[in-house]
């Protein structure tokens, strides 16, 4: 018996590893993300599987479903949006399943960020323009330590990719405004990947109202940064 964290990746269900749906197909048990997981996985399951939707659970229900799954001697299927070593809250389960003696695995998978930068056919580092991508998130529930608030982290101006913060927009804009100016382009992606992916293109100065026109509140990215202007030098790679 076995825990998979499994990376579902971004919402198409084709973008899923091979080894994660290997893994999907030979569990017992399923416990996933709620609606930021597609349900067309689910299917891949076992007919016999049981599924818990992780949104509604703590943590000591979700141990008591591995405790169960152990007495059956059937794998569980933990399945993760995106890559589940992103903000996927996986440590503490791992940390619990230690306790137990019960064996995982993590099975990497697609960040909605690589996804997003995918859907605006963009590549996130660009000779002459930035080599670095920050991944990082406004303070929510979950504290910021202060070196890394968004003011530190955009002194440098990489390419920023900012998780679950779109309810923020205009804090982070006037945070980062004297970093990059007003004319920086940035671009909102809400639901990369899903049927209805909506791309926002803007600059700095503009973007809040064009996100507020959209009513998108939750589940998008947002990604900052001159590359997005497609000035750049070429690549030495293929000179």
């Amino acid at each position: 018996m076995k825990v998979y964290f499994i990376g579902a990746g971004p919402g198409d269900p084709e973008l899923i590893t091979v080894k994660g749906l290997k893994a999907i197909r030979q569990s017992g048990y399923c416990i996933y993300a709620g609606s930021l997981v597609n349900p067309e996985l689910l299917k891949s399951l076992p007919a016999h599987a049981k599924v818990y939707d992780s949104s509604h659970m703590r943590l000591e229900e979700m141990v008591v479903v591995y405790k169960e799954a152990r007495k059956q001697n059937m794998d569980v299927a933990r399945i993760h949006s995106g890559d589940p070593s992103i903000y996927g809250a996986i440590q503490e389960q791992m940390h619990a399943l230690d306790e137990l003696g019960i064996s995982y695995e993590i099975i990497p998978g697609v960040s909605s960020f690589v996804a997003a930068a995918a859907a605006l056919r963009q590549e996130l580092t660009l000779p002459g323009v930035t080599q670095t991508i920050v991944i990082t998130r406004m303070e929510g529930k979950t504290p910021i330590p202060e070196k890394e608030h968004l003011s530190v982290l955009a002194t440098a101006t990489p390419t920023l990719c900012i998780f679950l913060s779109v309810d923020k927009i205009e804090e982070i804009v006037k945070i980062l405004i004297p970093h990059y100016g007003k004319d920086c382009p940035v671009a909102v992606v809400y639901k990369a990947t899903w049927p209805d992916q909506k791309i926002l293109y803007s600059k700095l100065l503009d973007i809040t109202e064009k996100v507020r026109q959209e009513s998108i509140k939750k589940s998008a990215l947002i990604i900052v940064g001159w590359m997005l202007g497609k000035d750049f030098e070429r690549s030495v790679l293929y000179s």
